[in-house]
């Protein structure tokens, strides 16, 4: 493991009890007190926890964490889903790639692709991390937003992305979400990514949900629309069958990557 995958793991138990020690975490990941306590301190200075005598507890405000972390979790299930997700991209057409790790790995997955030379690529974002990475690829224009950046999703939010969207149109979009379930549908933990991820939604001719197994049957603040604006969901095979069975239900044409 290494320590950017250690960070967020770090973080993912303060989530789940609130609270750590210095010797539990020595325990868990098998490395030094001191390495621990400069892990501890690093994300204290990135206002991630509260240090305390011996260890940390969780802010409040860290509720979802940066992509920077979350890009290490469920890394082969977001690579499947980017390979199928690539996959329903034609040559020539004009892509949304809404903020978040699995739509980050679809942008890799666009770049990584061969048969785009000769007819191209057109990629609207507001995610200034996917921007970045598609820069280099002259076979892929790359449109981005206007907006305010979120520090934690790097996404572009506001009146000025949203401006921008009103005046193109897409093939397809893929938009990444906090959570999904039959009953609520997609949502985020930000109401501005939120508004942002439905109106690039809206503008495409197909938009699809992008979601490891992990968000679905999950709940988060913020919705972003059900069934009749995402038709499609794109998970992975870990998805339990009863939340497959619910979302079929509810109207979606759940997908699986392989």
């Amino acid at each position: 493991m290494n320590r950017a995958q250690r960070l967020a793991a770090i973080l993912d138990l303060l989530a789940a009890q609130g609270d750590v020690s210095v010797e539990q975490l020595v325990e868990r990941f098998d490395a030094s007190a001191a390495t621990i306590r400069r892990d501890l301190d690093s994300l204290s200075e990135r206002r991630l926890l509260t240090r305390t005598h011996g260890g940390a507890v969780a802010q409040s405000v860290a509720y979802e964490l940066p992509i920077r972390y979350k890009s290490h979790q469920r890394t082969e299930e977001k690579e499947r889903i980017a390979r199928a997700a690539s996959a329903l991209v034609a040559p020539g057409s004009v892509v949304g790639l809404s903020g978040g790790t699995t739509t980050t790995a679809i942008a890799a997955a666009l770049a990584a692709r061969e048969d785009l030379a000769e007819h191209g690529l057109t990629v609207v974002t507001n995610a200034v991390n996917i921007a970045a990475q598609l820069a280099t690829r002259p076979d892929i224009k790359v449109v981005v937003t206007g907006g305010v950046i979120h520090s934690r999703s790097y996404e572009l939010v506001g009146p000025f992305a949203e401006q921008l969207l009103r005046g193109v149109k897409l093939d397809i979009a893929f938009i990444g979400v906090s959570a999904v379930d039959a009953e609520s549908g997609a949502a985020t933990h930000d109401e501005r990514e939120a508004a942002v991820n439905r109106m690039m939604a809206g503008r495409a001719r197909r938009a699809v949900i992008v979601a490891d197994s992990g968000k679905v049957g999950a709940s988060a603040f913020a919705t972003v629309g059900g069934s009749d604006l995402f038709p499609t969901i794109l998970t992975d095979a870990g998805i339990a069958e009863p939340d497959r069975i619910a979302l079929r239900d509810a109207g979606y044409d759940v997908v699986l990557a392989d």
